[in-house]
């Protein structure tokens, strides 16, 4: 709920107001004055103020002065209250950094309207989207309000994918964007040598197939679901958009994929430098940290897995077996358990 600080020093105007706030679903904080309003706002910053411009103790000014000049409050959405015969005043309150007006006797619709304009002008997107829930939609929604992107596509159909679907094929054109709503999905990448190489593996909450988007070329990889999985198609258009047409929003955006840039590096060069037992021991504590008190194994293929670390599969297997042997694992037929995480991460091989 939205809390408006109305500030008006007629008491009957403010208790009217105040009453056709509440009725809108607003929460109202009132003050008779503008040095009371600025205490109100310092105790609990509003999202929105209304204020008279002429009021005893501290003006509409005086407020709007304060208000600029403080960190806690700067930035708040400011409608100012104005009598017929203050409009001539009215231009020193614009200049100030008011950001509307309402001349009085203003009616309940005058009063909402502006008061919805301006909300939406300043809205903000939240500083964190849980994506493996329905962060996804919220920050979509979001975005289209912030950065008046109304032409973002409406279709957040969810598409089912069956297990070991071809999702795109390396040297396709990249037309969309791919967010992953369940099941699992790999991208793999195919060697002179006819070595397949996997590049990522991906779980629910996560992007993927975007640089091949931003770098304008065809995939240079492929996309396979591990499982039946649930995609959501974001169009190239709406992904362009997404990252340009609005700087907080592409801020935002550009941080909820990062994270997999960063992983896809740190897995190369592990890939380049590291043991294979202590590929393998890593390959295993990140699959064992993305695993579920419902699912506590790992449930990937060998082929897969050795694919993940880059090496062979028998190379793969042997190792497992010395780890299986040293207690840090349990193999079954279901799948790998990790049953000593910390003396995995802290063998030195």
């Amino acid at each position: 709920m939205k809390t408006i600080l109305l500030i008006e020093d007629n008491e009957a105007l403010r208790e009217n107001t105040a009453e056709i706030l509440e009725l809108a679903g607003y929460a109202v904080v009132t003050a008779e004055n503008g040095k009371v309003g600025v205490e109100q706002a310092l105790a609990t910053k509003p999202d929105l103020v209304i204020c008279d411009i002429m009021m005893p103790v501290l003006d509409g000014y005086g407020v709007l002065h304060i208000f600029n000049q403080n960190p806690q409050l700067s930035g708040v959405p400011f409608i100012f209250l104005t009598a017929k015969t203050e409009r001539t005043d009215l231009r020193r309150g614009m200049e100030l950094g008011a950001d509307d007006y309402l001349t009085k006797p203003f009616d309940e619709t005058e009063l909402l309207s502006a008061i919805t304009s301006r909300l939406n002008r300043f809205q903000h997107l939240k500083p964190e989207y849980n994506l493996q829930a329905e962060g996804l939609t919220e920050f979509l929604d979001d975005a289209r309000a912030v950065g008046n992107l109304e032409s973002l596509s409406a279709d957040r159909r969810v598409h089912t994918v069956r297990r070991k679907q071809d999702i795109y094929v390396e040297g396709d054109e990249p037309i969309r964007l791919y967010f992953l709503k369940s099941g699992r999905v790999k991208t793999v990448k195919t060697t002179n040598a006819g070595k397949e190489l996997i590049t990522g593996l991906y779980h629910p909450g996560d992007f993927f197939g975007y640089l091949s988007l931003l770098t304008q070329t065809a995939y240079d990889d492929s996309a396979v679901a591990l499982d039946d999985a649930e995609l959501v198609y974001i169009p190239k258009h709406d992904f362009l958009q997404l990252l340009t047409r609005n700087a907080e929003v592409g801020q935002q955006f550009i941080r909820l994929l990062a994270g997999r840039v960063s992983e896809r590096e740190q897995q190369l060069l592990d890939m380049a430098y590291n043991s294979i037992r202590r590929r393998v021991a890593d390959t295993l504590l990140h699959l064992h940290a993305q695993a579920t008190a419902d699912a506590p194994l790992i449930q990937v293929s060998r082929d897969d897995m050795a694919a993940m670390v880059g090496t062979a599969t028998e190379s793969l297997i042997r190792t497992l077996s010395e780890f299986r042997q040293s207690g840090y694992v349990d193999l079954t037929p279901q799948g790998i358990r990790v049953t000593q995480p910390d003396k995995l991460r802290a063998a030195n091989w």
